[in-house]
């Protein structure tokens, strides 16, 4: 029996309803994009900033330092083409002339002003004034057509918000979303009545009707200020759900069992004994906290920070001698390939004449070679020493007892957890180490699920640094400079500018500026380094610069952390202003490493961006690097100087961690009480606030 086709009616409806489907599925695309996948996100989404259509102002008195709002009649629309094609209406009201320009518009918007025209319509027109070709004029505004008679649209009683968006997600879409997700949620409180007065907290309901619709007449609002107690309820909100999940993470851990390594700490000690200098009163504190927390059953995550050559690796191989030492292997990962290898070099040279067995581990290692490596950490190998190579599938470990990252901030969430699910035998011990200090308010709010260590202690006889800011303009001056300094017996080297985004440029600079040294330093030895190296010649080029046969070398940023040459006392950065605060305090720290005097020269171009000036300023003034990592924060904020993928933890969007001091130490007690005391109570504002994004939490 043939199929019966379905009639027209029946298959438009089917029609309509999968393009309602699909669009749906659009929308749905563009507010994940947001964040927005939930009511509570959509609640939580406070604006930027507001506008005011409250008022209406006469065109005379409309003033030309902001949008306005004015009602006007169109007396004329034409589509011109000067220079390109626009939309251009004459609008007019009791007090004088506006032009509106629209240089991209729709036919339907000529219709509409065409219409209002006809009708005699009057326009509610948002947007700012300025000067234009035939005088006042607007450029783009918000329009909306009123009745005939001017009547029948009352003006709105709140400001209007604006949200952040992403593309094709329209503002007047997106507050009709939010505003259907208020008037269909209570906006139940979270947090006891009790507490809220303890702490003087406005009610989160009233809160978050009021930002997502202020009164007009007052600034308190803007995202700028936030001084209106209403923000101050967010701003804590927000701040407790990020210490409750941090806090969280950092008991659960605890309750996890680690492989207790209480050693004798003989082998340390034979370490510590061969050493040709001493531990400073830093180093040897750090080191007590780390043998004390290896040596409970629970797994160690702990930070250590310490400024560039404070001494971080020898107290990593004080500790990877207690994992040792105990029977159990130890892991040090760092995230390049010359690091890692200056790492593999230096602990070897210190722990393998002790009768410990190191195994070097990397990407670019041959096949047989790697496979060797791999054997070797299976087997027992008691340390192991390597790239991101470490967490590779097929790299196992016998006994992993520590593991050790480097440079942690350059591994993502993913690459950290990889590393300690190496561990078959129970989760090992985790010690992280970075030499781009955290400001203490940073500290408190991004790591508060981690025990933190800071060696704040130079080692004696590191020379102090003079930093010189130089204009491109006298080149050939610092050129002469690197010269005389070679001729006195030191060394030299010359980072080349950071193109952003483009590694091929980065070579392309590395190589071209390599030529032109070379030319100009003629009867030097001038030498090359750059990511795209072999390894082999990576190596005997920095051995060749090691060992004083390279007089300068020019390098890519892959010199950044862990090459350490006494005798080069010059460092020259060419286009510092493209290079961050962090990055030009690592590279600054390549000298002063010797007994000779050392400066770190800062060539920039002109005209220099305000940004720019202000990162200089900070570099040239400051050696410290936690007054540096403090003023980095202001400059840049939170989200950038952690790096959100790098993190993994939830970014504050509306509490600011210089401004809002107080509020961290209360939303940190405030979240251990909670824990402990009302569990329910924080399981209902993490919800609020976290949802599912706890996942996004630190491992």
């Amino acid at each position: 029996m043939a199929e019966k086709k379905a009639g027209p009616a029946k298959a438009a409806k089917a029609t309509k309803s999968e393009s309602k489907s699909k669009s749906q599925s659009a929308l749905q695309q563009k507010l994940g994009k947001l964040g927005l996948r939930s009511r509570n996100d959509l609640i939580l989404h406070f604006p930027l900033r507001y506008e005011d259509e409250t008022s209406v102002v006469t065109i005379a008195e409309a003033p030309w330092d902001g949008p306005v709002q004015v009602e006007v009649r169109v007396t004329d629309v034409s589509i011109q083409f000067r220079p390109r094609r626009q939309l251009v209406a004459r609008c007019e009201d009791d007090s004088g002339e506006l032009w509106l320009r629209f240089l991209n518009f729709y036919g339907s918007q000529a219709k509409q002003l065409e219409t209002a025209r006809d009708e005699g319509r009057k326009l509610r027109v948002f947007g700012e004034i300025r000067g234009g070709f035939f005088g006042s004029e607007m450029v783009h505004p918000r329009y909306k057509s009123l009745a005939p008679e001017g009547t029948g649209t009352s003006l709105p009683q709140s400001l209007t918000p604006v949200y952040p968006t992403t593309a094709g997600l329209a503002q007047s879409a997106l507050r009709k979303i939010i505003g259907k997700a208020l008037a269909e949620s209570d906006l139940a409180e979270t947090l006891d009545a009790s507490l809220l007065q303890e702490l003087d907290l406005a009610p989160f309901a009233a809160s978050a009707r009021l930002l997502h619709a202020p009164p007009p007449g007052t600034d308190e609002f803007s995202l700028q200020s936030r001084r209106h107690p209403a923000w101050r309820r967010i701003k804590f909100d927000e701040l407790l759900a990020q210490q409750l999940s941090l806090r969280r993470a950092y008991l659960a851990r605890r309750e996890q069992g680690a492989p207790r390594l209480k050693a004798s700490g003989d082998l340390a000690q034979r370490l510590l004994q061969q050493l040709s200098f001493q531990l400073t009163g830093a180093q040897q504190r750090v080191w007590q906290e780390i043998a004390r927390d290896l040596g409970e059953a629970h797994p160690m995550q702990r930070l250590l920070q310490g400024d560039v050559g404070s001494g971080k690796t020898i107290v990593a191989a004080l500790a990877a001698c207690q994992a040792i030492e105990c029977g159990w292997q130890a892991a040090f990962m760092a995230p390049t390939e010359i690091l890692a290898e200056q790492h593999y070099k230096k602990l070897s040279a210190w722990l393998e004449p002790l009768g410990v067995s190191v195994a070097w581990l990397s990407g670019s290692l041959k096949s047989a070679k790697k496979k060797a490596a791999q054997a070797e950490a299976a087997a027992g190998a008691q340390l192991v020493v390597g790239t991101h190579a470490l967490i590779q599938e097929d790299v196992d470990f016998l006994r992993l007892g520590l593991a050790i990252v480097d440079e942690q901030h350059r591994f993502g969430v993913a690459q950290r957890l990889e590393l300690r699910k190496k561990g078959k035998a129970g989760i090992p011990h985790q010690l992280m180490m970075s030499a781009t200090p955290i400001p203490r308010t940073l500290a408190m709010s991004y790591y508060a699920d981690l025990d933190v260590s800071v060696i704040d202690e130079l080692p004696p006889g590191r020379t102090p640094i003079r930093t010189k800011l130089v204009s491109d303009a006298r080149r050939d001056e610092v050129v002469g400079a690197v010269r005389h300094a070679v001729e006195s017996g030191r060394q030299a080297y010359w980072v080349c500018p950071l193109i952003e985004e483009s590694e091929k440029l980065d070579l392309q600079a590395a190589i071209d500026t390599h030529a032109i040294l070379a030319e100009e330093l003629e009867g030097l030895s001038v030498g090359l380094v750059h990511g795209r190296l072999k390894p082999d010649e990576k190596a005997a080029t920095m051995a060749a610069f090691a060992a004083g046969e390279i007089h300068v070398l020019v390098a890519t940023t892959v010199i950044e952390v862990g090459v350490d040459v006494p005798n080069a006392s010059l460092m020259v950065i060419e286009h510092a202003e493209r290079f961050g605060l962090a990055q030009l305090h690592q590279l600054r720290g390549r000298v002063g490493r010797g007994a000779h005097e050392s400066a770190c020269v800062l060539l920039y171009a002109t005209p220099l961006s305000q940004t720019g000036r202000a990162r200089l300023k900070i570099i040239y003034e400051n050696t410290d690097g936690f007054e540096i990592a403090r003023q980095d924060l202001q400059l840049r904020g939170p989200g950038e100087f952690v790096g959100a993928r790098q993190s993994g933890v939830p970014l504050l969007r509306y509490a600011d961690l210089e401004m809002d001091g107080e509020l961290v130490d209360l939303a940190r007690d405030q979240a251990e009480r909670l824990l402990r005391e009302r569990p329910a109570e924080a399981e209902r504002h993490l919800q609020r606030w976290l949802g599912s994004k706890e996942e996004l939490l630190k491992a």
